[in-house]
């Protein structure tokens, strides 16, 4: 391998774990390895070679794609790519100087042909396509030498999306439409939109990278793994598709409190088995038999801080929560930002989750002057609910532990604890900023274990740590 591959693969692999892309020395060895048994020429088996060495779970894979494509762009194997695209290189017109009425004729010509990569063309066309798709309306000057490049003017200048009903004419032309074939149409051209759409997207940061260096897009340019996009800073799109890994997590945390129950105790006395073992020993019970522990599905009470510091955590708890109920015998949820009201109503089985919140946010009495207060909010809960909390019961507390500076209320704190069978409190902010401004992070952490959840891959770590 030539030294500038060397620099690439350093840089790639270096990016990889930037991006949360777990990436070892030894990940990293294997990729050089498999590189001596291909022809680098072939970028496909580039690719492939890199995938099977670093990658290890499908949630990285469209960040790896997007960084594979900034470190060995389609130009490295020989494809037309760079700022010297031509739209004649895909048959495109070029763009006439000055004929408003010629450049619409021409837009017209590319979206036909457009629609027929999005029922037809390969991927290897749709990339060329894109390219000078990308060359012609994706420029615009910055400055003196300067020029930016934006996916959006492609999309806006080709509107895609409506070509749906010309291509459902075309191609169901003499046939019944609202039956299976439209549908299949339909879920074809979507497909294609979307080929399109990502094809414009890379050739995009390709071209940036190009003007402003590889590393600097490749920052910006992935997102963070979905397990580790923090729940602090997670948007709509992102709590939406965390939705589906609640309920394994909600599963995996219902197990493991089910599992330290077993082993914390033993059953009652099987009287009858004992003195049947005692007959090996003259009727001495040596031995005593004791029945197995009834299977029982733990009880859990969940305090959630709901204030709008921790809104998008609030938000991926009340979640949680909901997944809980289908998993222990009985979960009660407390809400609270200065006073606590229970919200178990808002999440009855069946109910919609987006409907829940919003009833939850307008009914609740969570509030009194609108800034939290732990303390008042547990002295609160202690008072109306505190019958909730016993023996048979895991306290599970969600918050930061910034209480505006008032008084935390330990004693209530660890009182309730005190009569819980096992409590624990996940804190959604780094460890780093525990006991800064107005957060008593340590002097909840002395009553109730507390653990950094930022994410859920920590909050997987938290649920493993169980056992």
């Amino acid at each position: 391998m030539g030294e500038s591959l060397i620099d690439r693969h350093v840089g790639f692999v270096r990016a990889l774990r930037e991006a949360g892309v777990p990436v070892s020395v030894a990940e990293g060895l294997d990729a050089v390895r498999a590189l001596r048994v291909i022809d680098l020429a072939e970028r496909k088996s580039l690719r492939a070679a890199y995938a099977a060495t670093l990658v290890k779970r499908p949630v990285h894979r469209p960040g790896f794609d997007v960084l594979f494509d900034l470190w060995f762009p389609p130009v490295m194997s020989g494809a037309p790519a760079g700022p010297g695209d031509s739209a004649v290189a895909s048959g495109a017109p070029a763009r006439p100087p000055g004929d408003t009425a010629k450049a619409s004729e021409q837009t017209a010509e590319l979206r036909a042909r457009l629609a027929g990569l999005l029922t037809g063309g390969s991927d290897a066309e749709m990339r060329e396509f894109a390219r000078a798709m990308v060359e012609r309306f994706g420029r615009q000057q910055a400055g003196p030498g300067r020029q930016n490049w934006f996916s959006y003017s492609v999309m806006r200048a080709l509107s895609p999306e409506t070509l749906m009903a010309g291509i459902l004419r075309e191609v169901l032309a003499g046939r019944e439409r609202g039956g299976l074939a439209e549908r299949a149409v339909r879920d074809q051209v979507n497909a294609g939109i979307r080929r399109f759409e990502d094809a414009v997207a890379a050739d995009v940061r390709r071209r940036i990278a190009e003007d402003s260096g590889v590393e600097r897009i490749a920052r910006s340019a992935v997102r963070p793994p979905l397990d580790q996009v923090e729940f602090l800073r997670a948007t709509r799109d992102d709590l939406a598709r965390l939705r589906r890994e609640v309920q394994p997590l909600a599963r995996r945390l219902a197990t493991r409190l089910a599992i330290r129950r077993k082993r914390g105790r033993r059953g009652r006395l099987d009287f009858r088995r004992t003195v049947r073992a005692s007959l090996q020993s003259g009727g001495v019970p040596l031995t005593p038999s004791f029945r197995p522990p009834r299977p029982h599905r733990p009880e859990l009470v969940v305090l959630c801080d709901v204030s709008d510091s921790v809104s998008s955590f609030a938000h991926f708890t009340v979640l949680l929560t909901y997944a809980l109920r289908e998993q222990f015998a009985k979960v009660r949820a407390f809400g609270f930002v200065d006073t606590v009201d229970e919200i178990t109503r808002f999440f009855q089985p069946g109910t919609d989750v987006v409907d829940a919140m919003t009833r939850m946010a307008n009914e609740a009495d969570m509030i009194r002057f609108g800034r939290t207060n732990y303390g008042h909010a547990l002295e609160r809960f202690a008072e109306r609910h505190g019958d909730a909390v016993g023996p048979k019961t895991s306290l599970l507390i969600l918050g930061d532990a910034r209480s505006n500076y008032q008084p935390p209320a330990l004693d209530t704190l660890k009182a309730l604890a005190g009569r819980a069978r096992t409590a624990y409190w996940l804190n959604p902010e780094p460890r780093a900023q525990w006991d800064t401004g107005d957060s008593v992070a340590s002097a909840y952490a002395a009553v109730v274990p507390m653990t950094e959840c930022r994410n859920v891959s920590q909050l997987t770590a938290f649920i493993e740590g169980l056992a």
